[in-house]
């Protein structure tokens, strides 16, 4: 009866099973790493795959097939102390197209500076109110990104709640003493992500990633002219952007994602609607400008 009532005790105190909008995949890579205890990776990968997992970043409720699916992978290249560590990690967000198997990527963005402490056994503790940890404080950064790209996919601007929250993560670690917090460090970190994101110049960029994947991509199963010919249109908003602002780190970040889908999208399209794409595609993105060429032939 003993062990009866502290299994109920457990199952009534545990969050709900469908609370939780993350289905993350994640890898701590600490090969560069010599010499030291390889047990503090293992309980550092679980502890981070339970904070992001485990963790309701929203009001609402999931269920298991809505979860969002990503992949956050972390490669340690420098212990600088016995609980301080130096890297990289790479986000990888998908989310499923209507009426198909594919999953369109939402974001592909390797943050090239992160460095954060952590002792082995650490539980990792979050309040939005209070000043984060250095690792909670880039976890809750990438988790509510996550969640407003997924939201701005499925309804116009959907995701500024979350993406505030991310600003608010990142004025908090102004007084930090660790990189990717501040805007004068780079061009392309944590400060300028979500400042971009929430920047008014760019408000044609969050319209297109509606437009895109709701109004286009989720129509091309059923009506697959239609759903491309809303794809093209929505280019057009990302040339009002570049035009705006050359070169931007938000655009940057689009196609990272993207360039790869849209050659695949518009091969199969008409010989008109193929060179409007690569017109667009290749005036506002020449970086990917051989991939683009494909698209005509």
């Amino acid at each position: 009866m003993r062990k009866l009532f502290f299994l109920l005790i457990v199952i009534l105190s545990a969050p709900s099973v469908h609370s939780q909008e993350l289905r993350c995949n994640i890898q701590v890579v600490s090969q560069q790493i010599q010499g030291t205890n390889k047990q503090v990776f293992r309980t550092m990968q679980t502890a981070i795959y339970e904070f992001v997992n485990n963790r309701s970043w929203t009001n609402h409720i999931y269920d298991q097939d809505e979860k969002i699916e990503c992949n956050i992978m972390i490669n340690l290249t420098n212990q600088i102390s016995s609980d301080e560590f130096k890297g990289t990690m790479q986000i990888q967000v998908r989310r499923p197209v209507f009426n198909s198997s594919f999953n369109t990527v939402l974001l592909n963005f390797k943050d090239n500076n992160i460095q954060f402490k952590y002792a082995e056994y650490q539980a990792l503790d979050y309040n939005e109110s209070n000043t984060p940890t250095s690792l909670t404080a880039l976890l809750a950064y990438y988790a509510n990104i996550i969640v407003g790209l997924d939201y701005d996919s499925f309804a116009m601007e959907g995701g500024t709640p979350y993406f505030t929250k991310a600003e608010a993560i990142v004025n908090k670690m102004q007084n930090s003493r660790y990189p990717g917090w501040k805007s004068f460090e780079s061009k392309s970190n944590r400060y300028w992500l979500v400042e971009n994101i929430l920047n008014n110049s760019y408000r044609p960029v969050r319209e297109c990633i509606y437009r895109y994947h709701r109004l286009g991509l989720d129509k091309m199963s059923d009506k697959l002219t239609e759903g491309r010919s809303e794809i093209a249109e929505s280019l057009r908003l990302l040339q009002k952007a570049h035009r705006a602002k050359p070169g931007s780190f938000i655009l940057q970040i689009f196609f990272d994602a993207k360039a790869d889908e849209l050659v695949k999208i518009f091969t199969e399209s008409f010989n008109d609607e193929k060179k409007r794409a690569y017109n667009i595609l290749s005036d506002i993105d020449p970086a990917n400008l051989n991939k683009y060429k494909k698209i005509l032939k």
